[in-house]
Formats: C-alpha cells, structure tokens, sequence
C-alpha cells in the first residue's frame, strides 16, 4: 500500500465541505460540552468527518477565556479543542432555547453531553427523555464517577482524576514527588475513551439497528489507563507481589546524563542488552544471568541503570546517538517543547500547520497523526466565534428568521452576524 505523501508544510485551507468520503460523513453530533474531555471528544468525531454542532451557554465554553488570545471569547484553549464544529450560543434555561435544542435532538445521531445527571434532567435532556422522539440517538454521558457508584454526582476535574486514579502516587513512588502531570492527561484519556465508545456505538447500530446510552466516567476510565502494567501481584489471588511495575518505579528511569546534555537510552531486547554491552565495553555482562535476560534484569534493575547512567557522561550526545542508531538501540533525544516546532520529523509531516482565521489572522495547530490511503481526518471547519452558526443552525431546526430575531433581542441566542444580545 503506498502511503500519502506528506503534505506541504506550511500554510494550509481548510477543505471545502461537500462529499468527502470520510468515515463518519452523515454522522450529526450534537456537543453539549465545555472545557476538556467533551470538547476533545467531539473535535476527533468532527476530524472524522461528523457534523459537529458545538451548543454553548450565552457566554461561551470557559476555554474561550484563557489566555493568551487575541480577542475576546477565542483563548488558545478553545482553538485547539474546536475545530471542525459549528457554534450554537443558547439559553438552554429559557423555553425557546431548550425547545430549539429539543428540535436538533430528533434529527442527531450523537448527543455528547459532560453536565452532571441531575441538570440534564430537569432540562428533559436525559436519556430516557430523548430516546421516545430519537430511538436511534446514540447519548453519552461524560463526567468524573460513574452514577452506579457512591461519588454519583461528585464533581471532578483533570487534576482530582489524576490524583484520584493512583497516577500521583506512582510519580511519587518513583521519586518525581507527588505531583500532577504537566497536561491534562486525564481530560485526553477520556476524550479518546469516548471517541471509541461512540465509534463503537456506530458500528451496533450500522449492524443492528438502535440507539443507546452510553456513560464514559472520569474515574474508572483513567483507573482503566493507569493500572493495567502497575497490577503486578493484585494480578493474582491471592496476592503475589507488590502492586506496580518495579521497572516504571525504579527512580532511575530518567534521561541519563552525556558529556553535554541529557539522553534516554533504553536497551530493550536481549539482543539490543548484549549490543549495548559490548559497545560500552563490557561483553563480560552479556553473559551474567543478572543482565543477559528480561527476568535477571527485573531482578536486577537498579544495577542495569546504574551501569547506563555510568558511561554516559563519557561522551556528548551527539556521539551517543550516532553510536546507538548504528546499532539500532533505542534513544530519544530530551526536547523542550519549544524545540518541537523546529523537529525535522515533525516539520516533514506537518505537524503544527498554519491557517488564517476570520477573527484571529494567522494561527497554528495541531496536525493529524495518523497516516490513512483513504480520506479519514481533515480540517474542513477553523474554530468558531461564539454562536457564529447559530441562526443557520436555528433555520435548520426550523425556526423562522422572526423568531430567531426575537430570541437574540431577548438574549436567549447569540449571533455575531445579528444585534447583540440584551445582557
């Protein structure tokens, strides 16, 4: 299979809608969602090639007020969590508002949602509710804890999951201190919990015909994410053994000083062992049963980086690297994240491509990852201003342009083409 050629590297369009061929193209989604795991989630399903219609309160999902940002309401949060979607800026709360999303509802494919259970009830928008008038709607619910255990209700964020979930504890246990992970780990792990969830949810239906509801908790997803290499001796019953993987803990797993910088190496195989062995000049250590195996180096792991961290210092980086290449180890150079706008690798697969955005000029995000023959993930939508669909988006669901003009004089709708809302 030949793979597509990278694409130019610099300044980019957005693809023009209309057929595409992409895997989720027909698919309407409906984003009820701010600030992370939602957005997140709804943005991979736009990437998808799904129409994503985003509905935001009156003032907007709380990214659009982080800073830096240009103007007001586009905070470089929002614009990396946002593309490929429409914005509808409602007042769910008023009765025109909550019935135009009603309206959407029973033509929706997906409903994403990350408000707590009870709110959803009283705005009729549980599943339950739902799913008489829209049989086929797939619901997902996204929140921190599962409504069938006793923290239901609870409200969580990136930083309590992380602490919550054991992720915290095994920083500390492998002597980084007790501290959060500097990104919103917890957030991405659910938003691609998500992602395939709905994916799935999809593929029953094409199959089998129906909706369903589908609940995607913070906590037992990330637990899900964290645990399964750390179960070590709870693998077994009765227990054999401490909980986590000895070799992840050890606190000398950390890039290892050169003569110049930093470097991680990581000897995997047997084989990659003994090449390493020999490099350094101790051949005599591929044939000890604490080095030549996986299971004497378990045994033995604090000796093994011990040895590494030893010879390092001997030469520079740059030394190191053409050495290990040679003899296809594994490294990885230690970039600060201001190097990887500059990565020769990153900047051959367009990684960080450029646009121009109506309201905020030149702007930078984040390239696809994956490398598909066929049409998959493309950028047919930039990030929109607050509610800058949101009078096409109330046309489609059928309301007049009367009603529509009355809704943003009462503040119950925001256009930006329209009079500003009364506040």
């Amino acid at each position: 299979m030949k793979s597509p050629s990278p694409k130019d590297p610099g300044h980019h369009t957005p693809a023009q809608s209309g057929a595409t061929g992409q895997p989720l193209e027909g698919i309407r989604v409906i984003e009820m969602a701010t600030l992370g795991m939602g957005p997140l989630a709804a943005q991979s399903l736009g990437d998808y090639g799904a129409e994503v219609i985003k509905v935001e309160p009156i003032g907007g999902d709380l990214f659009r007020q982080t800073t830096p940002r240009r103007s007001e309401g586009m905070g470089h949060t929002f614009l990396q969590f946002n593309r490929n979607k429409k914005s509808l800026a409602i007042d769910v709360k008023s009765e025109r508002g909550i019935d135009l999303v009603h309206r959407l509802l029973r033509g929706a494919d997906v409903f994403l949602s990350n408000t707590r259970s009870p709110s959803m009830a009283r705005l009729g928008l549980d599943y339950d509710s739902l799913c008489g008038d829209n049989p086929e709607l797939i619901y997902c619910a996204c929140y921190g804890f599962s409504d069938l255990g006793p923290y239901a209700g609870r409200p969580a964020a990136d930083d309590t999951i992380q602490a919550m979930s054991g992720l915290v504890d095994l920083q500390a246990k492998a002597g980084g201190g007790a501290n959060f992970t500097a990104s919103v780990v917890a957030d991405k792990v659910v938003a691609m919990t998500i992602v395939n969830a709905v994916m799935a949810a999809l593929m029953r239906r094409m199959k089998h015909g129906g909706g369903q509801f589908l609940e995607v908790p913070m906590f037992e997803s990330m637990v899900a994410f964290v645990m399964p290499e750390h179960m070590a001796g709870k693998t077994y019953e009765p227990q054999q053994g401490a909980v986590g993987y000895s070799r992840l803990l050890n606190p000398n797993r950390v890039p290892f000083p050169t003569r110049d910088g930093l470097l991680c190496v990581l000897p995997y195989t047997d084989k990659q062992w003994s090449k390493f062995f020999t490099l350094i000049g101790r051949p005599d250590l591929a044939e000890s049963p604490d080095y030549a195996t996986l299971e004497g180096r378990g045994r033995n792991i604090e000796a093994v980086y011990a040895v590494i961290r030893s010879v390092l210092p001997s030469k520079t980086t740059a030394e190191w690297i053409a050495l290990l290449a040679e003899n296809d180890i594994l490294y990885g150079e230690v970039n600060s994240v201001e190097e990887l706008f500059s990565d020769p690798h990153l900047t051959a697969r367009a990684m960080f491509p450029e646009y121009d955005h109506p309201t905020e000029g030149r702007i930078r995000l984040i390239g696809y990852p994956v490398v598909s023959s066929e049409p998959a993930t493309r950028l047919r939508h930039l990030p929109p201003t607050l509610g800058a669909h949101s009078a096409e988006i109330a046309r489609m669901a059928g309301l007049s342009d009367e009603t529509i003009a009355v809704m943003v004089a009462a503040g119950e709708l925001v256009d930006p083409a329209m009079q500003d809302p009364v506040r």
